[in-house]
């Protein structure tokens, strides 16, 4: 269906908002509760888990509000909404720098980086959500409050300070989950061709936690190529809005907090801790 959006339709789309975004919230809401509850987990590459597990839940807790009116609390929204969603898929890509400086480059100076990171993801989010408000971007955008597209400026604007960096996330983890992929393959050959059982063993477990690392660009894309789509389309036929396109953008996009919980938070060392606490 083409044209305008009912009324109808536009309630759809809220409540397909809330309700996948309350399973994100969830998701995300149970690995940060495990982050503060177990000690055990409390080690670096956990900890960039949990502040990528934080930005989803705020990301899905301003999701679930919905609109809430016009003036400050509108503004509100729309500012941490943007602020925390450009945060979450930023995390992503400290924890690809991460897999690949240990795996590919060997270094052991990760944990030296966390004050990096910490002012890369937030300075560069707030950057992001900063730039929109100079030509008044934030306001009542369907059932929520966003970065407004009532005009071309603003809906550049939405491609510059959120979909950009959005595909570039997606394409700095795609080109290191590659190479760190490459390695590892390059290193189960060589384990092959030896008697070393250790070593094959080794790399076996090392290409199995691979197939998983695979599956983490996936997310940003199967999370986002809908939105995308939808802008792009939105762009070029602003009068011609098209509900099973728009059906498919909020679903998609509401569910990144749950892909991202079950894909990076639901590790080998969580269901471990788990069991164990379970056991006892």
């Amino acid at each position: 269906m083409s044209g305008e959006l009912t009324q109808g339709e536009k309630e759809t789309l809220a409540a397909i908002n809330v309700g996948a975004s309350a399973l994100s919230f969830a998701g995300s809401a149970f690995i940060v509760l495990c982050y503060v509850l177990f000690r055990e987990l409390r080690k670096f590459s956990f900890k960039l888990i949990f502040y990528l597990a934080l930005s989803d839940m705020f990301c899905s807790l301003f999701n679930i509000l919905g609109d809430p009116g016009k003036g400050f609390f509108c503004y509100a929204q729309g500012y941490t909404t943007h602020f925390v969603c450009v945060a979450s898929f930023l995390w992503t890509t400290t924890i690809a720098f991460t897999l690949h400086r240990t795996v590919v480059r060997h270094k052991t100076d990760v944990e030296e980086l966390g004050a990096i990171f910490h002012l890369y993801v937030w300075g560069t989010s707030l950057v992001m959500t900063i730039i929109p408000s100079i030509g008044d971007g934030y306001g009542q955008a369907g059932a929520w409050c966003l970065v407004k597209t009532t005009s071309r400026a603003t809906k550049v604007l939405q491609f510059i300070t959120f979909y950009a960096p959005l595909w570039g996330a997606i394409l700095f983890n795609g080109f290191t989950y590659f190479q760190v992929n490459r390695m590892l393959t390059n290193a189960t050959r060589m384990a092959a061709g030896m008697s070393d059982r250790q070593q094959q063993t080794d790399s076996r477990v090392d290409m199995k936690a691979m197939n998983r690392w695979g599956y983490y660009p996936l997310i940003l894309i199967g999370s986002w190529t809908f939105a995308t789509v939808n802008r792009i389309h939105d762009f070029i036929e602003p009068q011609q809005k098209v509900f099973w396109l728009s059906f498919l953008d909020v679903g998609t996009a509401a569910l990144m907090g749950l892909f991202n919980s079950i894909a990076y938070g639901l590790n080998a060392s969580v269901r471990r801790t788990l069991q164990q606490k379970i056991d006892l």
